[in-house]
């Protein structure tokens, strides 16, 4: 257990229920630190019939929770090609490669405006893009690593994060360094493979590579590896380009409710606090909830904002 009770966290998810559906806040900046989500939270959401995007989807779900800053998730705003079903393990299907090319045209070739007029849509809720996640792998091209940075700045986002490997990331650095654009390597727990990101020395290593790459430290996904978030936060706290907050247990344990796994949540938040350093820190909501998407990421803003007073 971290700093709440599972029945004080309770009392918060009651809390968030009760807050009235109205317009976006003016800010979810709390004393100082800023409180946004990953809008992978809301992934299971679905898409509004008519649509191509997912873009109003998140628009109105951060609304609803109160929150003014994000990291936009890619897959939320691109076409949702159909790719068929294949057996696991298999070659991919025809209509697999149809889809990875349809989608990978429609990075490269859509205008850029296209975007501008995405982050209109954004600002017109008072919402601030603030970073952009773009999930390079290997089937990446380089025309597609530098479209991703292309589409971020028509976002208007500060950063980019990405979910990728050690040699994904070698492939990166010229192309972040060109753009001269920040990209924040986002970590999980796997710290059998030396190729992912979850290691402190994996974040190093990646940060020798470029001086636009840091880390964008998941405190759920390091907690779970072992190592110690708030040690790591202050040695580190300039090389970090934003925090993930989720609550999962030591030992590669599960996803939990916040307040029943043993993530410092409360301590990171109130060192961010304490210490002014500008991390802006997004919900990742990743446990099993009772409620629907927005329900759960309104109770851990709740926790969120009791852990900063």
């Amino acid at each position: 257990m971290t700093a709440y009770s599972r029945r004080e966290f309770g009392k918060i998810a009651l809390a968030g229920l009760a807050i009235p559906r109205i317009t976006v806040a003016a800010t979810s900046t709390i004393n100082g630190v800023h409180l946004g989500a990953q809008t992978y939270s809301f992934r299971d959401l679905p898409r509004t019939p008519g649509t191509t995007d997912g873009i109003d989807v998140v628009i109105n779900a951060m609304t609803e929770c109160g929150l003014t800053e994000c990291e936009l998730f890619s897959p939320q705003l691109e076409p949702a090609f159909s790719a068929g079903r294949g057996e696991r393990g298999a070659p991919p299907s025809p209509e697999a490669i149809k889809a990875r090319d349809d989608l990978r045209r429609w990075r490269v070739e859509t205008p850029l405006d296209h975007f501008r007029e995405v982050k209109k849509r954004f600002d017109a809720a008072g919402i601030t893009i603030h970073a952009f996640c773009c999930n390079m792998n290997n089937s990446f091209t380089g025309a597609e690593i530098d479209r991703g940075f292309e589409i971020g700045k028509a976002l208007g986002a500060t950063i980019l994060t990405s979910s990728t490997t050690l040699d994904v990331a070698r492939r990166i650095a010229p192309i972040a360094d060109k753009h001269q654009m920040v990209i924040g390597m986002h970590g999980h727990s796997n710290v059998s493979d030396p190729n992912e990101f979850a290691t402190p020395e994996s974040f190093a290593n990646a940060m020798k590579m470029s001086k636009s790459f840091k880390v964008n430290l998941d405190i759920g996904h390091f907690a779970a590896a072992d190592f110690d978030p708030v040690a790591y936060i202050k040695e580190h706290h300039a090389d970090i380009s934003n925090l993930h907050l989720k609550d999962r247990k030591k030992h590669q344990g599960d996803n939990t409710p916040w307040g029943q796994g043993e993530t410092p949540i409360r301590e990171v938040l109130q060192l961010l606090k304490k210490e002014r350093w500008p991390i802006p820190a997004y919900i990742e909501y990743e446990y099993r909830g009772q409620g629907t998407p927005v329900d759960e990421v309104r109770k851990c803003y709740e926790y969120a904002k009791q852990a900063l007073t």
